[in-house]
């Protein structure tokens, strides 16, 4: 009978010793990866594939950055394993002037820019000499001009490419617009607010945050075919990171592209 506790006993010290084991293995495989973002739409579409990288074995964090600056720095430091808040002239301008080497490894979505007014309806009705409010953010201007160019009220120097197109190529300005270009991009929906200008130019992400919709409360907005996707951005050592690649998977998903259309009403879009 003794023998038989006694093995019983040691049968169970092995099974717990087994689960413990099993239990520290579990644990090591799966990874954690922290990924730097905007608040909106960044971070919720971030938070929103959590549960299946969970299951996947990768555990996500997130961290919230308020503005343009600090994400690409982060990365680069190593502070943060990725980051998503940009596009690729953002990214392609920040790595020249910063001999940086930053990668893109997957577009997930389009935050189509968009102008606001709040004492005209379209582009078309802005009155000569109007000011229009821009943000510095050099990256968006080809953008910008694209958007006032399809409306005729522009038209730019031969030979511009709207990469990296700045307000000194403009050709030709139907209504001498005054494009002002020297606040910081997550400043432009209070500019609005105040009625700063005829026309202010803002950011989807930020606009959204400010209770804006580029769908329904713009005046003109940024075609969905723009090349402007904002994107999973890594080290270059890093671009094939077994965790890297899920977090792009479960993103790109067609679950998650479904997700994020019926999620932000147009005001975000699928990438393409």
């Amino acid at each position: 009978m003794k023998k038989f506790k006694l093995l019983s006993l040691l049968t169970g010290v092995a099974t717990a010793a087994a689960l413990f084991v099993g239990g520290v293995q579990n644990a090591k495989a799966d990874t954690t990866i922290t990924v730097g973002a905007s608040a909106n739409p960044h971070a919720i579409i971030l938070k929103h594939v959590q549960k299946q990288l969970k299951d996947e074995g990768v555990n996500l964090k997130v961290k919230v950055y308020n503005d343009y600056v600090l994400p690409n720095k982060a990365l680069a430091n190593g502070d943060i394993d990725a980051n998503y808040f940009q596009h690729k002239p953002f990214l392609d301008n920040w790595n020249k002037h910063n001999n940086g080497s930053l990668i893109s490894v997957g577009n997930v979505h389009l935050e189509p820019i968009a102008v606001y007014s709040k004492d005209y309806k379209s582009l078309k009705d802005l009155p000569k000499g109007a000011k229009v409010d821009v943000s510095s953010n050099t990256a968006d201007y080809g953008r910008v001009l694209q958007i006032f160019k399809d409306a005729g009220l522009i038209t730019l120097k031969k030979g511009t490419k709207l990469s990296s197109a700045t307000f000194d190529d403009i050709k030709t300005n139907k209504k001498n617009l005054k494009f002002v270009h020297t606040f910081e991009a997550k400043l432009m929906p209070t500019l609005y607010k105040k009625n700063d200008a005829a026309a202010t130019v803002i950011n989807a992400n930020y606009a959204v945050q400010a209770g804006l919709n580029p769908k329904d409360d713009s005046i003109a907005r940024e075609s969905s075919s723009s090349d402007y996707a904002n994107f999973i951005a890594v080290q270059k050592k890093d671009k094939n990171s077994p965790a890297i690649k899920k977090l792009v998977k479960a993103l790109q998903s067609k679950e998650t592209q479904s997700w994020i259309e019926k999620k932000f009403d147009g005001a975000v879009l699928p990438a393409k």
